[in-house]
């Protein structure tokens, strides 16, 4: 594989993922779906949250975060994506995540590192394994602070 088709695949796959965490934020669950291979394996904030199976990772997705009272602000950054064939790929990402939870009162912020696994289905890249390990969170009660919110997209 030449450079510029090197390229090309590395940025396919920064899509790729930055089309799972948009489709996070903006709760486009079958958007996130196909992000996924069927056997995809995730092991979110170091294996605390850990499944295996598309249908098992957007069943915890989707009771975790659908309601309209969770809102989310995830950001990766600084991609390190390494091509390990022409249908495979690792990926580390940097994660900061903001998150206000009314139904429990608490707004979460936080950072982390995924690291990521991608496979290359039929031409197009998919995620094969993703999953962060926390470098801190910290949750503060909304309560106490006064903070409302005064205007919401999803």
């Amino acid at each position: 594989m030449d450079f510029t088709e090197e390229l090309r695949e590395i940025e396919a796959i920064k899509r790729l993922k930055y089309r799972y965490m948009r489709g996070i934020d903006e709760k486009r669950w079958e958007q996130i779906e196909a992000c996924f291979v069927p056997d995809a394996t995730c092991a979110y904030s170091g294996g605390k949250y850990a499944f295996s199976g598309r249908d098992a990772i957007m069943k915890f997705l989707t009771e975790s975060m659908a309601r309209p009272t969770f809102l989310s602000s995830h950001r990766i950054t600084q991609p390190e994506i390494d091509l390990t064939s022409d249908t495979t790929a690792t990926g580390i990402w940097a994660l900061e995540d903001y998150v206000i939870d009314e139904q429990y009162g608490l707004t979460i912020h936080g950072a982390a590192f995924y690291r990521d696994k991608y496979v290359k289905v039929d031409g197009e890249w998919k995620i094969q394994h993703t999953g962060y390990t926390r470098t801190f969170e910290q949750m503060q009660p909304r309560k106490d602070r006064g903070w409302n919110i005064t205007q919401r997209g999803f």
